[in-house]
């Protein structure tokens, strides 16, 4: 009795968009564009293509065309029916065209391309009835995987441009983004200043969020140990625009390696210089516990400034995690050598960040009705 062999199943469209985007870290790598592309026929492997526009100089060397170019010196042949082509991006005109007239039998791409993609984002040129040939089209498979591999890299690329353009003194470290990214809410828009006489060349971070219709201001200062993350329920409530410095060696601002930098006067004076630069007008100084002393010495720097100071509530969340993350080692911590230890405190809640909106603008004369 004989046993015939049963055929392996054929792999599947994820099986060949993983060697896509195998392709596309490869671009990366390369410093292009992270996009990968491969040619299969009857569940074989044909050909691969990556992106190669810088490297080659040339505007046309994307991944579908480099993979269409090796699939036809493989086959011999320019037109590659039967063949089906992964890509992990959305193709653009021009490699939509390429493809239509290599008469490929299917299309699979993986994220969507809502500027430039030609399979259904911009313009669908796969289902232009006026064609001579129609290929298939599939887009979704392995998209979260294949938009994140290009989100990474723009992200990499804008952290760089931000670093060329604001450089890091060579007595100064700056936190790695990724050490904030896994911390929930806060999600705010990054805004720095460096160039303050006070500052020396340190860079601070800080939030500013609201201003929308009849919102009083709050300068929201956090102590030694904290960084802004302390007001996180409070940024972004109806009815109060926060400004949400980062104490330089604290938080997202960079951190200068040498405890001597770090006075409460020092602070003072670069939170004041900061303030005449975005002009907030009248505001209310809300402060943490840990930042009573530092609230006192710009109350009596500019008594005009602050229609009143007021004590944020704390909610006693377990938020250890928070204030650790700033400081990856102890090079990051003279800050904290110099003023105090890492914060126990947590913050306001969220109702008692609602709460506070109401008493800030109490404070400075708006109706809360």
């Amino acid at each position: 009795m004989t046993t015939e062999a049963i055929p392996a199943p054929m792999p599947g469209d994820a099986h060949w968009m993983a060697l896509a985007l195998a392709e596309a870290q490869l671009a990366a790598e390369a410093g292009e564009v992270p996009v990968g592309a491969v040619l299969v026929k009857d569940g074989q492997l044909i050909a691969t293509g990556r992106n190669t526009p810088v490297a080659q100089h040339d505007p046309s060397a994307h991944a579908e065309i480099n993979a269409l170019r090796a699939g036809a010196a493989a086959l011999g042949n320019y037109r590659l029916d039967g063949c089906e082509l992964f890509v992990t991006l959305e193709p653009c005109a021009m490699c939509s065209g390429a493809m239509l007239h290599s008469r490929l039998a299917r299309v699979v791409y993986g994220a969507a391309d809502p500027k430039t993609g030609a399979a259904g984002s911009v313009l669908d040129l796969f289902a232009e009835p006026r064609l001579n040939h129609h290929t298939l089209v599939q887009g979704g498979v392995l998209a979260q995987q294949c938009a994140a591999v290009l989100q990474a890299f723009f992200q990499q690329r804008r952290s760089a441009a931000r670093a060329q353009a604001e450089p890091l003194r060579d007595d100064a470290l700056r936190t790695p983004q990724e050490r904030f990214d896994a911390l929930a809410g806060y999600a705010f828009a990054p805004h720095h200043v460096q160039d303050l006489q006070s500052q020396q060349g340190w860079r601070m971070h800080y939030v500013d969020e609201g201003g929308e219709g009849e919102a009083a201001c709050c300068l929201c200062l956090h102590g030694p140990g904290e960084w802004g993350y302390f007001f996180r329920h409070l940024v972004g409530l109806p009815g109060l625009r926060t400004l949400v410095p980062d104490l330089i060696g604290f938080g997202k601002s960079d951190k200068p390696k040498r405890e001597t930098p770090h006075r409460f006067e020092w602070h003072r004076d670069v939170l004041l210089e900061w303030l005449d630069r975005v002009q907030p007008g009248a505001m209310v100084l809300a402060h943490s516990a840990a930042a009573t002393d530092l609230a006192a010495l710009l109350q009596a720097a500019a008594p005009g400034r602050f229609a009143a100071m007021l004590l944020a509530p704390d909610g006693g969340e377990q938020i250890e995690g928070a204030w650790r993350a700033p400081f990856p080692d102890r090079g990051y911590e003279a800050a904290l050598r110099a003023l105090g230890p890492i914060a126990t405190s947590s913050g306001p809640a969220l109702a008692q960040a609602r709460t506070f909106v109401l008493q800030a603008r109490n404070a400075m004369g708006y109706s809360n009705t």
